[in-house]
């Protein structure tokens, strides 16, 4: 019979790694709750016309990169491709924007039919921040510092801000005219992609990733120069403010996002560390998108970063790669024995301790090279003999280190104590384990 295998880029997250998602996840989690970012949860699937209609018919994204179907009452669903447009959904069917301006927050999956590589998978997974209901450029400001600060928190370094304005919708009227006719006169020294894109998304590209047509469009005009003077202005305010936090920014006029509801303020935070893949976090505004999907107008900043390219790079810069080390593995075989190395476990994790317990029923010494693999600074070994007294024999597998490697509980003075005193093993009461560990 054939093997089943997972679907092209659809990939197993295994226990090895799950500790970098979780640390990740976890310090996400704080760094939104101290900046007073509140979690939403939208669903995996929408209607197709959340996204055509939102993210815009003539991207790629929605063009060639979308999971669609009819399901089974005909309707037209979509794996989400990004969260924005949930987000925005979510708040005008809930009523969130008559409760005043939204500072949200976002993970999960999201789904993309693209060529899969390196940090990129068909199936991904974000990290995003919606303010909805600010104007004020100091609201960019502050979105583009909760997510500096971020990956400055998780570890990661060589961080650039690319930033750029992308104006109003009247300026990039103006600015797509001035473009196209430009690009015109050049059409045959585009590469096919940017050919088909003249008629229908001409700032994309700007975007583009062939030598060649970038070469041209060094000399292309630009997006600064049909910047209304309000535009101008609002811009000016949000690289005054970020210098008056000192995060360091380089001006990019050719940085226009992928998706069509971006106005005004765009940027990209990348990092030297990761190679070609270099962009972990980008957004912009989009203060058209929440009346373009039914709601009221609403001004609105965000921002994603890709979780799979931080975890890559995690990986690299963290040198334990496997799962924590447990605070203690408990060895345990015989009758009387397993029940209450079960009962002990479950109680000690209650405790707030980690606790690897051993279920083979194999021979006491199969069993301890398993706890000496684990990690783990402490075995917990229970036989009949030990259960009927009551008691257990703790054995010492390495020296403790002021913290239990791999867990968050500091060692008790006992621990050191015991440890210092050279002991390799001591047998202890229920009661006495209890204390010294619970």
């Amino acid at each position: 019979m054939e093997k089943l295998q997972s679907l092209r880029g659809m990939v197993d997250l295994l226990p090895a790694h799950t500790p970098l998602w979780q640390r990740l996840e976890a310090t996400a989690r704080e760094h939104f709750r101290r900046a007073g970012v509140a979690e939403i949860r939208t669903p995996l699937l929408e209607v197709t016309e959340l996204f055509a209609r939102g993210i815009g018919e003539a991207t790629d994204v929605v063009g060639k990169e979308m999971y669609s179907f009819l399901d089974k009452g005909e309707r037209r669903c979509t794996l989400r491709p990004e969260g924005t447009a949930s987000v925005v959904r979510a708040a005008i069917q809930h009523g969130l924007l008559s409760q005043g301006p939204q500072r949200l927050w976002y993970g999960g999956p999201m789904f993309r039919y693209e060529r899969p590589q390196a940090g990129r998978q068909r199936q991904f997974h974000q990290i995003g921040l919606e303010f909805l209901g600010f104007a004020d450029p100091r609201s960019d400001v502050e979105a583009i510092a909760v997510a500096w600060d971020l990956l400055a928190e998780l570890g990661v370094g060589g961080l650039a801000l690319e930033l750029n304005s992308l104006g109003s919708s009247d300026d990039r009227a103006r600015y797509r005219s001035e473009l196209v006719a430009w690009l015109e006169v050049r059409r045959d020294q585009l590469d096919s992609d940017s050919q088909a894109r003249l008629a229908t998304n001409p700032l994309r590209i700007l975007d583009s990733k062939n030598p060649e047509t970038q070469a041209l469009l060094a000399g292309a005009p630009t997006l600064a120069g049909a910047l209304a003077p309000g535009s101008r202005e609002r811009f000016a305010a949000v690289q005054a403010g970020l210098e008056a936090l000192g995060i360091p920014f380089q001006l990019n006029p050719r940085l226009v996002r992928g998706l069509d509801y971006y106005s005004h303020t765009a940027f990209e935070i990348t990092s030297s560390q990761l190679g070609a893949q270099a962009t972990v976090c980008g957004g912009g505004r989009y203060d058209g998108l929440v009346e373009q999907l039914g709601g009221p107008a609403t001004s609105a900043i965000g921002w994603a970063l890709g979780m799979e390219r931080l975890v890559l790079l995690l990986e690299q810069l963290d040198s334990q790669r496997s799962a924590p080390a447990p605070d203690l593995y408990v060895v345990s075989r015989g009758t009387a024995a397993e029940p209450l190395a079960l009962r002990l476990a479950r109680e000690l994790r209650l405790a707030g301790r980690a606790v690897e317990l051993d279920l083979s029923g194999a021979a006491f010494g199969k069993q301890l090279k398993r706890a000496d693999r684990s990690g783990a600074p402490w075995a917990l070994v229970i036989g009949d003999g030990e259960a009927e007294q009551g008691q257990v024999i703790l054995k010492r597998l390495r020296l403790p280190a002021g913290q239990i490697p791999g867990g968050s509980i500091p060692v008790g003075q006992a621990d050191v104590e015991h440890a210092a005193a050279g002991q390799a093993e001591e047998r202890l009461s229920l009661l006495e384990l209890r204390e010294r560990f619970a």
